[in-house]
């Protein structure tokens, strides 16, 4: 059946438009949450790091983990499943944004207000000052920049190509605007075909694709066309070839694959490199260390076996990135200003039992080792320390995590 997709920006009155709109076609509503919780249930991975995708802001481990990608993959998988289904749907969120643009059937719809009308409505339906409201909906904003330009590649978000309609609902109010996509919806070019139908087949198809390969450690561009699958590579390679027979291999074998061609994209010829996830070795490993030297000498020393780091030069910075990010190793001195490493040892095990904490210090006692190995460090060695000793206690401390997942 045909479905509307809303792609909004905050405080447009986007809510009010919607519930309109749902009461005059009986169409089901579908929120990002609904999405992201299928895309869970789909990959295994939780839901606030599927939902982390639609933040602007990347993990400083991605490079290595891939875990945006991942999620994306997964978050299309899911909304093609709603695709394939027989109800009239309308999406509102960021997930309005996944679909294939050439789906006919989908109204694809834009609300958008100006600043001014927006901040009278955060006044007027939130109570919130004009300072206040102008820091969320920049934030807002640069998610959903953000958001279009990895799913869609508009720096744009408001960009007109990419709608079939673009409301000013601040001009012209919610009922005209309620109106505006209500007449739209049931104009005969937004009604099901055969044409339509296998065009959400085909991303379907490209969704289950990607999914596949993310689960092999692959991000790649995913196109399908009547079992006919276009992988794209966008990074550089050093060994093209073998990366193309590798993922051709994989792709072969997905049901409803007739077809499988590989090719290079726009961004092949930058210095970027194409990195595989090896679910093997952690992925996203946090040093810490107030010695700068030794922290990045020891970062780059990982990353030359294939295991993300990110580093931090004292424990007030730690606990703020594990926040934010959440690590899933850290690596941890204990002898720092401010802050020292058994207190943050102390304060992530109270926040984030998950992560394990390995101790790397240059003048603990046997006291500090057994305060630390009470707290849950999952090891505590000594500085200086052998690189391989060092790899093989982190590839220890992953295996233990990747079991409890």
């Amino acid at each position: 059946m045909s479905v509307i997709t809303v792609f909004n920006g905050l405080f447009s009155e986007a809510g009010l438009v919607v519930k309109r709109v749902l009461d005059s076609t009986g169409c089901r509503l579908v929120t990002d949450q609904e999405i992201v919780a299928d895309a869970a249930g789909l990959s295994g991975m939780a839901e606030d790091k599927i939902a982390r995708a639609f933040q602007a802001k990347a993990s400083v481990f991605n490079s290595f983990s891939h875990e945006k990608e991942r999620a994306i993959a997964w978050l299309r998988l899911a909304m093609a499943d709603k695709l394939l289904g027989r109800d009239e749907l309308l999406f509102n969120g960021f997930a309005s944004q996944l679909p294939d643009p050439g789906i006919d059937h989908i109204l694809k719809v834009c609300l958008i207000s100006g600043m001014k009308e927006r901040l009278a409505s955060a006044e007027n339906s939130e109570g919130f000052a004009e300072k206040h409201a102008l820091k969320l909906i920049r934030k807002d904003d640069e998610d959903r920049a953000a958001w279009v330009e990895c799913v869609r590649g508009s720096k744009d978000p408001w960009d007109r190509s990419l709608y079939d309609l673009i409301v000013p609902v601040g001009t012209s109010g919610v009922d005209k605007a309620a109106d505006l996509i209500v007449e739209q919806f049931s104009n005969p070019a937004v009604k099901v075909t055969d044409v339509s139908r296998a065009k959400v087949e085909d991303f379907a198809l490209a969704a289950r694709v990607e999914t596949v390969l993310a689960a092999e450690g692959h991000s790649i561009k995913v196109a399908a066309k009547a079992g006919a699958v276009t992988l794209t590579i966008n990074k550089h390679v050093l060994l093209l070839e073998r990366l193309e027979r590798e993922l051709k291999e994989i792709v072969s074998g997905v049901e409803g694959v007739k077809k499988v061609e590989t090719g290079v994209g726009k961004g092949f010829h930058q210095t970027d490199i194409y990195r595989k996830v090896d679910f093997e070795v952690p992925s996203k490993v946090l040093l810490v260390d107030d010695e700068r030297e030794f922290a990045e000498t020891l970062s780059e020393r990982l990353m030359m076996r294939d295991m993300g780091s990110a580093v931090v030069y004292d424990g007030e910075a730690a606990l703020d990135l594990m926040r934010e990010d959440e690590p899933e190793v850290m690596v941890l001195d204990l002898k720092m200003p401010g802050i020292d490493g058994i207190e943050v040892l102390r304060r992530v095990k109270a926040e984030h039992p998950n992560i394990e904490v390995i101790i790397l210090t240059g003048h603990g006692s046997e006291k500090d080792r057994e305060v630390c190995m009470g707290l849950g460090a999952f090891a505590y060695l000594h500085k200086p320390v052998d690189i391989e000793l060092l790899s093989s206690t982190l590839k220890a401390a992953n295996e233990k995590i990747r079991n409890a997942e």
